[in-house]
């Protein structure tokens, strides 16, 4: 295999614009601004997304500004009991999903509290008042700076996972990370993204302290403009991979991942409610999370129709399923959208597909399931398995296919399914990613040593049962359609099936290839060949270079492009598979 040229920090450059490294840097730029002002008193702001460590920030803070008098808005949230029972209806006792929140994040704190907070704030006398934590914002709504300090969720995870950092008001370190990240997911999150997007345009300053230790800071407005400008140009987040009990060795080659983990069981590198922007401000490499993108600049990213569809929501993902020389897949079922919508208060589901990267010659994919099965004895059998410790025979229920490189399976909810050993998929998919109903997972223990959870209960009220083997042919493997062709290249529709907001389209290039956003949002993975550029036919952005398994985003605002082999790759054969939303068809999908 050639050495990797797989790039795992992306970053966007930012002309015209400096940033500020190190917790003194970032004092002696704060210190600045405030004398700048020529005010005798000056109240500061310092608003924390969920997640951030707030031991380091207080400290730090205490330490540059020593006179200054210090509020935590951590003294002014409800009791713990009180928020616990606030978010319960939305957490649940399910093991693994909750009920999307609508909660506010001043409803996590005692008004009474505050009102005596905002009273201590107008009486104090220092020359510098400093209001820090979640809600500063809420104690000062109209302070003198305001200082926003963010955190990417994939970095949160990993905060969960080392019982670094508890959930939203809670004192919770040593819960186990499925119920954080539950709670997270459902609650947390969804509570401070609504703020957050409140605040955006009153930044003054943005706090980085993704690294510990090693923060960033930008102005507020340096920010904004280099959000407004990455919907001018195809660019990447920053990917993130982790193991799991059935992941593969494909994904340590190809993206130079190290080689002492057991494992790589999923590569994200496009989930921009998880992953990270990084953006070159000068000399300040500065990381800030995926999502204030869409937040912040939907419409031009997403594009009109999309938009008034879903929102500030990003609805397509490409993520890395990695089973080489690994297990399979859980057997699974994602819900119908009537049902993600009625239980989990989502607005849409997770249709997907299955794009192999790679495939040894026995690799396989289960997909349907067979003809003139019985629900009935398929969920007993299931459910004898899962009590008793048995074993359930998946091929006497589902039914199962060869599958070989640059295969595509289409799955639209409601459709059983799982990916087998030795195989990588490009799996596509609407973005919500967590709402898979494992059925089976093969008898084994996940990497903590404990069962994983299966969700029978909800799988069985789900399954399309007439979606059995000559159905599955005809309508989820390998639709290729040939579209149009030129000089040196050609496209073809592989999918998604009738069901799915996601259209895909592959191309075939050892040429250049013109491309038209049309008005909404490309995603797009090199699927062949070692490197690519992305070019503008008027020069509206600068060449973007990709390798071999990199995915990019071109935004709806950026129009019109060409692909074309790059580098060791021209006059090669390389191959791209986009996805877009198929906006024509929009209403048919009831997003709303």
């Amino acid at each position: 295999m050639e050495i990797s040229n797989f790039d795992k920090y992306p970053a966007i450059s930012i002309d015209g614009y400096e940033g500020w490294n190190g917790w003194a840097a970032v004092a002696s730029a704060l210190k600045q601004q405030l004398d700048a002002a020529g005010r005798k008193r000056n109240v500061m702001a310092v608003e924390c997304y969920h997640g951030v460590q707030m031991t380091e920030v207080l400290a730090q803070f205490n330490q540059a500004f020593p006179t200054a008098r210090v509020f935590e808005t951590s003294s002014a949230l409800l009791p713990e009991q009180a928020i616990d029972e606030m978010v319960y209806p939305y957490v649940t006792d399910d093991p693994v999903f909750g009920y999307i929140s609508p909660l506010t994040l001043n409803q996590f704190f005692d008004a009474g509290k505050i009102g005596a907070m905002q009273q201590d704030i107008t009486a104090a006398t220092e020359e510098l008042i400093i209001v820090i934590g979640a809600g500063a914002s809420l104690a000062v709504p109209q302070p003198d700076m305001l200082v926003y300090a963010d955190m990417p969720r994939w970095e949160i995870q990993l905060r969960f996972r080392r019982n670094e950092i508890s959930n939203l008001g809670a004192s919770n370190l040593t819960d186990s990370f499925a119920y954080k990240y539950k709670r997270a997911f459902f609650v947390d999150w969804r509570v401070c993204d609504r703020h957050k997007t409140t605040l955006m345009h009153r930044w003054d300053f943005v706090l980085d302290t993704t690294k510990a230790g090693d923060p960033k800071l930008v102005r507020g407005a340096a920010l904004l403009a280099a959000l407004k400008e990455a919907t001018k140009r195809p660019f990447r987040v920053v990917p993130f991979f982790d193991p799991g009990p059935w992941g593969g060795q494909w994904l340590k080659e190809v993206a130079d991942l190290d080689r002492n983990e057991k494992n790589f069981a999923w590569g994200f590198d496009c989930v921009p409610e998880e992953n990270s922007l990084l953006i070159q401000f000068g000399n300040t490499l500065f990381e800030t999370p995926s999502i204030n993108l869409v937040f912040n600049q939907p419409e031009q990213l997403l594009g009109k129709k999309v938009y008034e569809a879903f929102g500030a929501e990003f609805p397509i993902r490409f993520d890395f399923l990695d089973t080489m020389e690994g297990g399979n897949l859980s057997l699974q079922v994602h819900p119908l959208k009537e049902y993600i919508r009625e239980k989990f208060g989502m607005a849409y589901t997770q249709d997907e597909s299955y794009y192999f990267l790679e495939a040894k010659d026995d690799a396989f994919v289960y997909l349907g399931l067979k003809e003139n099965i019985q629900p009935e004895k398929m969920i007993g059998a299931l459910e004898a398995a899962q009590e008793e410790g048995g074993f359930f025979d998946a091929e006497s229920f589902v039914e199962k296919w060869p599958i070989k490189k640059h295969d595509h399976a289409l799955i639209p909810s409601g459709t059983v399914h799982c990916s087998g050993a030795n195989s990588v998929v490009l799996e596509i998919s609407a973005t919500p990613y967590i709402f898979t109903f494992k059925l089976w997972d093969w008898g084994r223990m996940g990497l903590d040593g404990k069962p994983r959870p299966i969700s029978l209960a909800h799988g069985e009220k789900v399954i399309q049962w007439d979606r059995t083997t000559e159905w599955t042919s005809k309508h989820l493997l390998n639709r290729v359609e040939p579209i149009a062709e030129g000089p040196g290249w050609k496209e073809e529709r592989t999918g998604l099936d009738e069901f799915s907001f996601i259209e895909t389209r592959r191309h075939w290039f050892t040429q250049k290839v013109t491309h038209r956003t049309e008005g909404r949002f490309n995603v797009l993975n090199l699927i062949e060949g070692r490197e690519a550029i992305v070019e503008s036919p008027t020069d509206a952005f600068k060449p973007f270079i990709v390798h071999y398994a990199e995915t990019f985003i071109v935004p709806a605002d950026a129009e019109e492009y060409t692909i074309r082999p790059h580098g060791v790759s021209e006059g090669r054969q390389c191959a791209t598979i986009k996805a877009y939303v198929r906006t024509e068809h929009l209403t048919n999908y009831r997003i709303n």
